[in-house]
Order: C-alpha cells, then structure tokens, then sequence
C-alpha cells in the first residue's frame, strides 16, 4: 500500500526557521502541502520576507512569528499564537567552544536553555493541541553530537544528548496516541554558516576548497559529503508521513556514516 506524503492541512511550527537546517524543513514541508510557521528570535522585514516567499511558491499559509527561545514563555506563548500544531519541529540552537573550565557560566544557560529547554516548553505546549486533532508528530533535531561526544563543547554536547533523552520520554508519553515523537541527528549539513567559514578554514589550513572540505571539515564524516538542508527537509516530512505511523521514540541519523565509526 502506498504511503500518504501529503501535509495538505497540517500547520507545522518549527523555532529557529529563518536560515539554515529549520528553513530547509520549512520550504519541504510547505512543498509537501503544510502551512508553515517560521520562527527566530528576530523580527525583521528580511524574517517576515522569507515566509511570504515560501507562500507564494508552494501555495501555502506561510507565517513568521518572532519569539526568544531562551525565554520559556515565549516558547509556550510562540505555539499558542501559531493556532494550530499539528507538526512541531524543535530546531533552534546555539553554540560555543570552550573547555569545561574555561567554560562561560552565561554560554551554558544559554545553550541549555535553547537547545534543550525550548524543545520541553513547547512540547508541553503542543501536545494538548496535538491530542485535540487527533494527530501530531514531534521531531526534535538533535545532532551526531547527541549520540557520541568531542572536547570542547560541553553544553552543546548536553543539551544534544538531553534532546534524545526527551524525544523518548515524548514517545512514551504518547505511544498508545496517534502522536509521534523522533529526533533527526544530522552530521554536518552545508548551511549558510558551513558555507561561510569555508574560505576562512582553506587560509588557516593553506589547502583548496575540496581539499579542505574532506580533510578537515568532514574529517569525522565517512562520506566525505556534506548532507543538505533540503534532505534533513526531506527526513522531516517523511517522519510525518502515514510510512513513519510506527516509527517513534528513535533517532535517525543523517551523517554520512558518523556514527557508524
């Protein structure tokens, strides 16, 4: 039987959206029929610009709301303004490297705050929406870092790790509903800011673009390629997919083979 890839009446709601990994899940889910709600802790023209552009190629309910996601409030208060729920994708993040005691007490709260703490807030905040539709599904966007650990970067490591912790507890809480809960874990993924520090890192190492790119950026990666926004898209909505009913409580990786090693 062919699975349903449609998400034609669906209003996902997905924080951190305006660049990157969550714009990328944004556009392929508003590809595949659902309203989006675009989301970061700005509130520019620029932010409000990218939604309409998403409504105006894909026929969709495109909206962009601004809200903190180191502010618990304002997670629950972003949910509660979308409308609706039926999909939420808890992507914002932060990052910082230190070693443990040089480590900023500021940038740990911050870290934790909105890579782990944001995804419980507006869970808790989506659920009740979720079990009044009679559907939802939860997708928490991890990292390869959620599943094996590197020095330096401690709360990142945390936070990544808590987030798979949560997704479980999310799917447990939720198993006997017709409610998902999965965490994708992405390796490196060439985003604006992958992108731009690739000339940077050719002049620290003296080597060229490829050579740098596999040697050094991707060094940890088997594949040697980086995964793209429009896949970890493509992952979201097949995770929202009728194929996807039973998959919950897990991770999928998409790292190019990283934790495989």
């Amino acid at each position: 039987m062919a699975f349903e890839i449609s998400l034609s009446g669906k209003t996902a709601v997905i924080t951190g959206s305006n660049s990157g990994i969550g714009l990328g899940m944004a556009w392929e889910l508003a590809r595949a029929g659902a309203d989006v709600v675009l989301n970061s802790f700005t509130d520019n023209d620029e932010d409000h610009a990218i939604a309409k552009e998403i409504a105006d190629e894909t026929g969709t309910n495109a909206r962009y709301i601004q809200a903190d996601m180191s502010k618990g409030d304002q997670c629950r208060a972003l949910v509660e303004k979308a409308g609706a729920c039926d999909i939420l994708i808890n992507n914002a993040g932060i990052q910082h490297v230190a070693g443990i005691p040089e480590f900023p007490v500021e940038k740990w709260d911050a870290i934790i705050a909105i890579n782990l703490s944001s995804a419980f807030h507006t869970t808790a905040a989506a659920l009740p929406i979720m079990r009044d539709a009679g559907w939802g599904r939860v997708i928490n966007v991890s990292s390869a870092h959620g599943l094996t650990a590197s020095p330096y970067k401690s709360a990142y490591i945390a936070a990544k790790h808590g987030i798979v912790g949560l997704t479980k507890t999310t799917a447990l809480e939720t198993a006997e509903e017709p409610i998902t809960a999965n965490a994708i874990c992405p390796g490196y993924v060439l985003t604006p800011l992958v992108e731009s520090q690739i000339p940077d890192t050719m002049k620290e190492y003296d080597m060229g673009r490829e050579e740098v790119i596999k040697n050094v950026m991707l060094k940890r990666q088997p594949s040697k390629e980086f995964a793209t926004t429009e896949q970890m898209g493509g992952t979201a909505v097949f995770l929202c997919s009728s194929a996807a009913d039973q998959i919950t409580g897990t991770t999928i990786s998409v790292d190019g083979g990283w934790t495989a090693l």
